[in-house]
């Protein structure tokens, strides 16, 4: 969705590489999240009471205006995340395909390379065995590792950079949420936007989640981040 020699210059003092998990380092399309989204739907109705349809509204704003469902269940009714973390992410990761041609191409990236992610290390471990990429990164920075404060918000990126000493003038951000590529651009960092296939359509899917932006804070879009990578290197 770039052109080669638009995307190279980009990135050539990047030496740390930054990606989300879901929806980014693996294909939207196996449907992952969707069935946390839909365990996540059960808890808020557990948690507040509301009839299936009012909880699940309730939740698709908290995670639009406090960066995750969790966070807003923190702020707004004392959730324990521990709780709520084991309780989603009681799901079948077997429809995460091995994704060789992602991981050659991030293995061939130079510098350093790290998970940042809403979503915790189990998670995240779970889907990176999937794909055949576990031993790749230097780390998963994960919710807990942001004290639960999530992307979005300055802080978890603050937390992240200082924790490993990232220089964010010389790193790169890859997010399938556009909203989370704000902060990284104010800081220096280029910024990658992973997008779904534009045919892509899902009932637990809102429409500002599969939203293309453009803007200032967005320096490039593809929806082959394997094929993106091969070209940056």
């Amino acid at each position: 969705m770039n052109r080669l020699d638009s995307i190279r210059p980009g990135f050539a003092r990047v030496t740390d590489w930054v990606f989300d998990l879901d929806n980014t380092l693996y294909p939207r399309e196996c449907n992952l999240f969707a069935q946390i989204d839909a365990l996540i739907s059960v808890y808020m109705v557990d948690v507040t009471g509301l009839p299936y349809a009012e909880a699940r509204a309730l939740q698709k704003a908290y995670y639009r205006d406090h960066g995750t469902t969790l966070h807003g269940l923190m702020l707004h009714h004392g959730v324990d995340p521990n709780h709520f973390l084991k309780t989603v992410h009681d799901i079948d990761y077997s429809g995460v395909p091995a994704y060789p041609g992602l991981v050659s191409a991030i293995a061939a990236l130079p510098g350093r390379k790290f998970i940042l992610t809403n979503d915790d290390v189990g998670h995240a471990s779970q889907v990176l065995q999937r794909v055949g990429a576990a031993d790749l990164f230097t780390d998963i920075f994960d919710i807990r590792s942001m004290g639960y404060q999530p992307k979005p918000l300055p802080v978890a990126y603050e937390s992240f950079f200082a924790a490993h000493g990232v220089d964010a003038t010389r790193a790169a951000m890859f997010d399938d949420l556009e909203k989370n590529l704000l902060v990284p651009h104010a800081a220096g960092m280029v910024t990658v936007h992973v997008v779904a296939a534009e045919d892509f359509e899902h009932d637990q899917v809102e429409s500002w989640e599969l939203g293309r932006a453009t803007g200032p804070h967005v320096h490039h879009v593809t929806d082959d981040l394997a094929g993106f990578l091969r070209e940056v290197v």
